[in-house]
Parts: structure tokens; C-alpha cells; sequence
């Protein structure tokens, strides 16, 4: 399979403490790579380091073969990288139709501006329903939708998600991690996926990276790390 993400013996710190430790991952064109792990191990600090957010100390990152460390955030949204961030950071003043809009300032083909928006309405019909609503009058599960559908305007080829299920009710955790998968699967999308929610996050990737103070402690195609003992123990919560 073609790589589009190599995340190769990266070292990243913040002042002088590592959040990273020689971390290598990968992610293959078109499939959903989760990474798991708890608060503060170093998993968002992986997607920081993806987008430019912050500098890698040592290590390379490698987007479709080409070095992708160094290079401005701005350029890196324009070859094809979003990131939906943890706690979801809508604009709540402006409408859900301007929060979208936002997702495509890079973009200047307003017909495929258009069919694009069509495209995230009919993905998720509660948008439609609430499109000229204050984006701060919606619950959080129709904010973290919307976002996610702001990413999609942009017309991503490796999309980073960043805790989506985090204060999500139940029910609709259920439906981002189905249209997470289908977002994959129609617009042939690859996605790196960070979350707690061990559980969730391994039955919809087909392979994981789990993660401790910095470092990659286990890692394999998620089928399997879902009954491995280790993994049950320290993430979730027991036998399934």
C-alpha cells in the first residue's frame, strides 16, 4: 500500500520536557489509523507536529514522500492536511452555513465550493436543518459534525481528528464514528484518529498505535489489539 503519512523517530518537546520520544507512524492511503492513549500521551502533540503547530526537535515528518516538517501551516491546509482539533473551537456568533464556508478559504472554484457544501448537508442533515442557526446554539454532538464538515470543505486528503467523541452523548458518538468511516471509505480519505475512547476508536480503524508518556507501546491491525490483554487492561477497562 502507498504511504501518505511516515511519522518517522520524531522528538518533540515543550520548554524542556518531551511530549514525544522517538515516535514512527504510519498511515496508509485510504484507511483509518488510530491512535490511542491516555490524557497527555503524547498523541495530540503527534497531529501538532503533522500541522506545523509545533517544531519537531529531531526526526522527520513525510507527507506522500515529501518532507512536510518546516513547512507553514497555511501551506500544509493547501496540500491537503486538516485537522479537526479537540474541544471542536466553532466561531459560535456565526451561522452553521459561515462556520462551513470557513472550512474553504484556501479554495476559490466557488461551483465546487458549492457542490462540496451540498455534499457535507447531505452527510449530515442535521446541519442542513440548523444551517442558518448561531453555530453556539447547537449541542455538542451537532458542533463536532459541523466542524468535521468544515474540514471537509477544504477537500482533504489525510484528515487528523483530535478527540471527536470527547463530551459527546452516546448516541451521537455513534453516528460520527459511522460517518467517519463512510467519510473514509466515499471521499477516499485517510485519517489519523485520536482518541480516549479506546473502544470506539479500535472498531473503526484498521490499525492503532497505543501510546504512553510519549512513546508507541503497542501498535498492530486493530482486530487484534482489541483482545489483546494488555490493551484490555490499561484501556479497556476489562474483558469486552
Amino acid at each position: 500500500m502507498t504511504k501518505i503519512l511516515e511519522f518517522q523517530n520524531v522528538e518533540l518537546y515543550y520548554d524542556h520536557v518531551y511530549a514525544l520520544k522517538g515516535v514512527s507512524v504510519e498511515v496508509n492511503t485510504g484507511e483509518i489509523v488510530a491512535l490511542i492513549g491516555a490524557n497527555g500521551a503524547g498523541k495530540s502533540s503527534i497531529l501538532r507536529a503533522i500541522t506545523g503547530l509545533s517544531r519537531i526537535k529531531s526526526g522527520q515528518v513525510l507527507y506522500n514522500g515529501q518532507r512536510l516538517d518546516g513547512t507553514p501551516a497555511a501551506k500544509i491546509v493547501q496540500m491537503g492536511i486538516t485537522m479537526v482539533p479537540e474541544g471542536r473551537r466553532v466561531f459560535p456568533y456565526m451561522s452553521v452555513k459561515d462556520n462551513l464556508l470557513m472550512g474553504a478559504f484556501t479554495r476559490r472554484d466557488k461551483p465546487g465550493i458549492e457542490r462540496t457544501l451540498e455534499s457535507v448537508l447531505t452527510r449530515f442533515p442535521r446541519l442542513r436543518e440548523r444551517f442558518k442557526q448561531q453555530a453556539g446554539t447547537l449541542s455538542g454532538g451537532e458542533q463536532q459534525m459541523m466542524v468535521i464538515g468544515r474540514a471537509l470543505m477544504s477537500q482533504p486528503k489525510l484528515l487528523l481528528l483530535d478527540e471527536p467523541s470527547l463530551g459527546i452523548a452516546p448516541k451521537l458518538v455513534q453516528d460520527i464514528a459511522r460517518a467517519i468511516v463512510a467519510i473514509s471509505r466515499d471521499e477516499k480519505v485517510s485519517v489519523l484518529l485520536v482518541e480516549q475512547n479506546s473502544r470506539m476508536a479500535l472498531s473503526i480503524s484498521s490499525r492503532a498505535y497505543a501510546m504512553s508518556t510519549g512513546s508507541i507501546v503497542l501498535s498492530g491491525e486493530s482486530k487484534a489489539l482489541m483482545h489483546d490483554e494488555r490493551i484490555k487492561a490499561a484501556y479497556l477497562g476489562g474483558d469486552l
